[in-house]
């Protein structure tokens, strides 16, 4: 048998982010072969994924990042079991390298920033890994991203939250631009403005309107005129641009903008949450 040493046992920990205890097992197992005791470790954290892929994965953290000249954003979830692990800053680690690759490669997709390789192994693989490292399912969720002349990225203090703002053109104002990205935090508007809102959403709120309209006795003919104004407060409350500014209630975000930049409007955005 071979004999194994703390410095073998170091060296697989540092190459896989595996425990202590659970590298010496499998330097144990392989007879101190380095690659089959790097395999043995991937493949209990296959197992233990296989073992729990009927475990819901709640919690975890959402992290949003831009690239250095603010013209591209992504925001990614990595989800475990349980908040402990959430918190913990190995796992966030690992969730940051992610989210330094989707910024980096800018993937087509989920199942594309899977394939990208941190250190040799693919991204997929890594997740897979963490399973049998931490005892958990690990998944990695979502994945989106934002391309425009300038973007804001924001993260929630606790981790489970994060937006992307694209406006229309460069050097906006940090504040400014962070202040657009907590209110869709704090607001999660539907669209950026009406003509964004999709017609489905729009057919709903008319529904909706004629129904509450009827059930409070109003005339037939009144109908429609009453659903369309319940629309308008529909657009205010809901709409990014409309929306009042969460720290000056007195002005909505177009005319927040407006103040900063006459020229300033909002693209798009983007926003996930892991919250319940």
């Amino acid at each position: 048998m071979a004999q194994i040493t703390a410095s073998d046992v170091n060296k697989l920990r540092k190459s896989t982010g595996a425990g202590m205890m659970d590298c010496k097992k499998a330097l144990v197992e392989a007879d101190g072969d380095f690659d089959k005791a790097t395999q043995i470790i991937r493949e209990r954290g296959q197992a233990i994924a296989n073992k729990r892929s009927d475990r819901e994965a709640s919690e975890g953290v959402v992290l949003a990042k831009t690239n250095d000249d603010n013209t591209k954003g992504a925001i990614i979830s990595l989800n475990c079991e349980t908040d402990f692990v959430a918190k913990n800053n190995d796992f966030v680690a690992v969730a940051e390298k992610i989210l330094n690759k989707a910024v980096e490669n800018f993937p087509a997709d989920i199942d594309a920033l899977k394939q990208i390789e941190i250190d040799g192994k693919t991204i997929g693989d890594i997740v897979v890994e963490q399973s049998g490292i931490i005892g958990e399912k690990i998944e990695l969720s979502f994945f989106d991203k934002l391309e425009a002349e300038y973007i804001s990225a924001y993260i929630h203090s606790d981790k489970k939250l994060a937006t992307l703002v694209g406006f229309n053109k460069a050097g906006v104002d940090e504040q400014v631009g962070k202040d657009v990205a907590m209110q869709v935090a704090a607001m999660n508007p539907v669209a950026v403005d009406e003509n964004q809102v999709p017609q489905e959403v729009i057919e709903k709120e008319l529904e909706i309107g004629r129904h509450q309209a009827l059930a409070e006795g109003k005339p037939e003919n009144l109908v429609d005129k009453i659903a369309e104004g319940k629309l308008g407060k529909f657009y205010k409350e809901n709409t990014l641009v409309n929306q009042a500014f969460i720290k000056d209630s007195k002005m909505s975000i177009k005319q927040y903008l407006q103040q900063a930049d006459k020229e300033l409007t909002i693209k798009a955005f983007k926003r996930y949450s892991i919250k319940q």
